[in-house]
C-alpha cells in the first residue's frame, strides 16, 4: 500500500511508474522537440528503450540554453502535474495534486533536537585516499594526477585546491546545510561535522540508523540538528532520545519544511537521497516540492545536488579531446585485438567515445540496468539546479564519481566488474574519499562566487568529478547496446523486415550455428544484461581481465 507522494492510478487502481515516466518525458520535450516527445509518448518497451529518451532529453536542449531551459521547465510541471498525493484509502480515499504541499498545513509540529561534537575541528582540508591521508602537497599532487588521468575535470581540481588554501572555509560559519538522506554514504555529513559546520538532518524514522548518526557527530566538532516529535527534549540527553528521531518526507512535506524555515543560519538543501525502483522517483519529487516550498519561506536558501556519471551529459570540447587522445594512443596489443572483440561482440564494444570534433560531445553513460526510474528521479534534480541557477538562487551541483558504497558493492556482478575499471582509464573511489572530496566543492561553491557560463549544460559539468568517464577512449558500451534491440527483446517494425533468421536471432530464438561460435557469442550478447556501470559493464571478472593482460 503507497503512501504519501505517489504516482496517480489508472483507472483499474494501480499506480504505474512507466505511465508517469512517459509522461513526464514526453511532456519535458513537446515544446523543444515534438518528435521525441511523440516517440516517448508511443514507447511500447519503457523499461528497456529508456535510455534513448532519456538521452534525448539532453540533445534536444544542446542547441539552445533557451531549449535547456524549456526542457527543465516543462519536466518539472510535469512531475507536478504527474504525481500526486495519495489518499488515506487508495485512489477513491481523495488523491491530491502533488503542488498541494507547498501550500498544505503541518498537521504536526517537529522539535529540534541537537547534538554537539566533543572533538576539534580539523584545521585543513585532509582527503582519505586509499590507506593515506592527503593534505598539503601530496593534496595538491593526487588532484594534479587525477586531473592528467582524466578522472575529474580541471575545474574540479582547481575547486578543491582553492579550499585546501582556505582551510577557514571548512567551518562555513553562518550556514545550515540541510541533508536529505542523512545516512547516506556520499551525503556530506560527516566531513562537514569533522570541519566544525551545523548541519541539520533528515531521514526515515530508524533508530540504528540515528544512532550511527549521532556517533559521528559526537565525534566531529560540529552541531548536528536533528527533528524530533513535540515534547522531546531539545538537548543531547544520549541515545535514548536520538533513537526517536527522523521523518519521512514522503508523508510529512509540510512538517519538514516547517521545522527547517525556523532553523538559524542561512539555509543549504541539500538532496542525498536515494531508494529502490519507483520510490526513488517518489522521494525525488516529494524533496522537489519541499524546495519549493522552502524557497517562498526562506529567500536566502541555496540548493545543492549530486548527479551520477551514469547518465547522458554534454561535456566540454577539451574532454573529447582527451578522448580522442586516449583511444589514438591506445596500446598496440589493444589496436591488434579491438577489431576481432567488435567482431565478435556484434559491433557492440570499443569504439571510440566522440567524434573527433565533437564540441560539444555528448556522454551516454546511462546503465541499462538502473533502470527508469533511477533516471528519472535524478533527472528531477538537473531539473531543478536548471531551473533554481537561472533564477538567481545559489545552487551547487557536481557530478560525482562511481563509488563502492555498500549498496553497490553487495551485488557480486558489480563488485568483480568495479575491480576491473582501472583498465579502462575509470577509477571507482572509496565511499570516505569520495564524500570528503565531494563536500570539499560543496564548500567551495557556498564560499566563493560562480562562475558564469553561456549555456546551461556548461553548469552541469562545471568541476565534475566523473571517475574518467568522460574522458575514457572507448564508447560505454550501454550506450551503444541501449540504441539496439537485445537479446529477450521484440523485434521493432524495421528489423521485421530484415531476414527471418535475423529476427529470431534478435528476439532470442533458436538459430543454428557452430558450437564454439555459438558459445563465443552468446557470452558477449548475454554480457551487457549484468548489473555493472559502462564503460565495464561487459567485463566477465577482474581475474579474467588480468589473466588476459599478462597473456
Amino acid at each position: 500500500m503507497t503512501h504519501g507522494v505517489s504516482f496517480a492510478a489508472t483507472p483499474d487502481g494501480r499506480r504505474s511508474t512507466t505511465r508517469a515516466g512517459r509522461t513526464i518525458v514526453a511532456d519535458a520535450l513537446r515544446s523543444v522537440d515534438p518528435a521525441g516527445a511523440l516517440g516517448a509518448e508511443q514507447e511500447t518497451a519503457w523499461r528497456s528503450r529508456y535510455l534513448l529518451h532519456f538521452r534525448r532529453l539532453v540533445e534536444a536542449g544542446v542547441a539552445r540554453p533557451d531549449d535547456w531551459h524549456a526542457i527543465a521547465d516543462a519536466g518539472l510541471e510535469a512531475v507536478h502535474r504527474t504525481l500526486v498525493v495519495a489518499g488515506p484509502d487508495g485512489p477513491d480515499g481523495g488523491d491530491r495534486p502533488l503542488g498541494s504541499l507547498t501550500t498544505a498545513p503541518a498537521q504536526a509540529a517537529l522539535q529540534t533536537l541537537e547534538v554537539k561534537g566533543l572533538g576539534a575541528a580539523e584545521a585543513e582540508l585532509r582527503l582519505p585516499y586509499r590507506g593515506r591521508t592527503l593534505h598539503g602537497r601530496d593534496l595538491v599532487g593526487q588532484l594534479a594526477e587525477w586531473v592528467r588521468r582524466g578522472v575529474m575535470e580541471p575545474s574540479a581540481a582547481d575547486a578543491v585546491g582553492r579550499v585546501a588554501d582556505h582551510p577557514e572555509w571548512l567551518r562555513l560559519d553562518g550556514r545550515t546545510v540541510v541533508a536529505l538522506g542523512a545516512g547516506a554514504e556520499m551525503g556530506p555529513l560527516g566531513p562537514l561535522l569533522r570541519w566544525g559546520a551545523t548541519v541539520a538532518a533528515v531521514d526515515l524514522p530508524r533508530p540504528a540508523l540515528w544512532e550511527r548518526v549521532a556517533a559521528t557527530a559526537r565525534a566531529g566538532a560540529g552541531r548536528l540538528l536533528l527533528p524530533v516529535r513535540d515534547g522531546a527534549d531539545g538537548a543531547d540527553s544520549g541515545d535514548e532520545a536520538v533513537r526517536g528521531a527522523g521523518a519521512d518526507l514522503l508523508a510529512e512535506v509540510p512538517e519538514v519544511a516547517d521545522w527547517l524555515t525556523g532553523l538559524d543560519g542561512d539555509l543549504v538543501l541539500g538532496n542525498y537521497l536515494y531508494a529502490d525502483g519507483g520510490t526513488h522517483v517518489r522521494v525525488a519529487a516529494a524533496a522537489d516540492v519541499l524546495a519549493v516550498r522552502l524557497a517562498a519561506a526562506r529567500p536566502d536558501a541555496a540548493l545543492a545536488f549530486l548527479a551520477t556519471p551514469t547518465d547522458a551529459f554534454a561535456v566540454p570540447h577539451e574532454a573529447v579531446e582527451h578522448s580522442t587522445r586516449a583511444y589514438r594512443e591506445r596500446s598496440a596489443t589493444a589496436k591488434v585485438v579491438g577489431r576481432p572483440l567488435r567482431w565478435a561482440s556484434r559491433g557492440r564494444l570499443l569504439h571510440r567515445a566522440y567524434p573527433p570534433d565533437a564540441d560539444p560531445g555528448i556522454n551516454d553513460s546511462i546503465v541499462p540496468v538502473q533502470g527508469p526510474n533511477y533516471a528519472l528521479a535524478k533527472r528531477i534534480q538537473r531539473w531543478r539546479a536548471t531551473a533554481a541557477r537561472r533564477d538567481g538562487r545559489l545552487v551547487s551541483f557536481h557530478v560525482a564519481p562511481s563509488t563502492r558504497t555498500r549498496s553497490v558493492v553487495k551485488s557480486r556482478a558489480l563488485a568483480a566488474a568495479f575491480a576491473g575499471a582501472h583498465r579502462f582509464g575509470v577509477e571507482v573511489f572509496e565511499p570516505d574519499t569520495a564524500n570528503t572530496l565531494m563536500a570539499a566543492l560543496l564548500v567551495h561553491d557556498l564560499s566563493t562566487e560562480q562562475p558564469r557560463h553561456d549555456h546551461p549544460w556548461q553548469d552541469e559539468a562545471y568541476a565534475a568529478v566523473h571517475g574518467g568517464l568522460w574522458r575514457a577512449a572507448y564508447e560505454p558500451p550501454a550506450a551503444r547496446s541501449g540504441s539496439r534491440r537485445r537479446w529477450g527483446t521484440r523485434a521493432s517494425a524495421a528489423e521485421g523486415a530484415q531476414s527471418a533468421t535475423a529476427a529470431r536471432c534478435r528476439c532470442g530464438g533458436p538459430k543454428s550455428r557452430p558450437r564454439a561460435w555459438a558459445r563465443l557469442s552468446t557470452s558477449w550478447a548475454s554480457c551487457s544484461q549484468v548489473m555493472a556501470i559502462p564503460p565495464w559493464s561487459w567485463t566477465h571478472s577482474a581475474a579474467w581481465w588480468a589473466a588476459a593482460s599478462s597473456a
